[in-house]
């Protein structure tokens, strides 16, 4: 059962033990209603409950942008959310692009109860929560339903080996529209070994990719996230690379001759070589 504290100086954190360990909703003292989910300690998302378009983490701005050039601005999209956390992508479709009908595919069913009690969905949002595994609920989906598929699961930090696969990517393109994009959230450190091999399967599914992350992140500096875009034809990437250099954290665009040279020739992964992600350094969280 979550708890919370309200003191003189605004409200306090609320705690509740959800299937993925100890979740936290931490209050922004910098927004009234703005909420930070953190799962054993991990910061997973940001909510704003007064402005749902607000962003705050880098990579979910960068989710961000994809999801404003995945059609004509303002226009309803079908969004598909693998892993939903607190919802804060599927928010922000719906804020930005009204009448928009979204997907969300969650596995913590005691996470999404603890969401929607403290951060509840608007009524009027076309937004499907559906409890299970991502995968099997992307089986689910229509072929050529989605405009815009969103992968962001982590499972103790770590991606699970399941949603790593060219069998995996290959029921993704199944369910996108002729056109659509898939939008992939890739957490790992140096040597990037395992961002490099992801590159490489996603790309024996789809012709066009790009990547964009932190530049320290690309050199091989630091554990952090990346974020995978691909789609069958041709991809924003001059308005995308000018969207992540402006962004209060500057991001990096890799495409064409520059991603090939960065993937360095790494294998595709199936599913029977697939494995987690990398674990984050105990001290990334710091």
């Amino acid at each position: 059962m979550a708890k919370s504290r309200r003191g003189r100086g605004g409200p306090e954190p609320v705690t509740g033990t959800v299937d993925g360990g100890l979740a936290e909703l931490r209050p922004d003292r910098d927004r009234p209603r703005g909420w930070t989910l953190l799962i054993d300690g991990a910061p997973q998302s940001h909510v704003d409950l007064d402005d749902p378009a607000f962003l705050d983490f880098p990579y979910q701005r960068r989710l961000g942008h994809i999801a404003d050039l995945a059609g004509p601005a303002g226009k309803p999209l079908r969004v598909v959310h693998l892993g939903g956390g607190a919802l804060t992508l599927a928010r922000y479709v719906a804020a930005t692009r009204p009448r928009s009908t979204q997907q969300v595919v969650e596995i913590d069913a005691a996470l999404v109860q603890l969401i929607r009690r403290q951060l509840p969905l608007d009524s009027g949002w076309r937004i499907r929560v559906r409890g299970g595994d991502a995968r099997a609920g992307l089986a689910k989906v229509p072929d050529g339903w989605a405009d815009l598929i969103i992968a962001d699961v982590f499972a103790g930090a770590r991606t699970p080996a399941h949603l790593t696969s060219t069998e995996f990517v290959t029921e993704v393109h199944r369910a996108l529209r002729p056109g659509g994009f898939y939008a992939a959230n890739l957490a790992d450190g140096p040597p990037l070994r395992f961002l490099r091999g992801q590159i490489a399967t996603v790309r024996t599914v789809f012709p066009e990719l790009c990547l964009t992350a932190d530049p320290a992140v690309l050199r091989g500096k630091r554990f952090g996230n990346a974020v995978l875009l691909a789609a069958d034809g041709e991809l924003p990437v001059a308005e995308l690379t000018r969207r992540a250099a402006t962004d209060p954290q500057s991001g990096r665009v890799e495409h064409g001759r520059a991603l090939l040279d960065f993937t360095a020739g790494a294998a595709p992964v199936t599913d029977a070589t697939a494995t987690a992600s990398p674990a984050p350094p105990a001290d990334v969280f710091d």
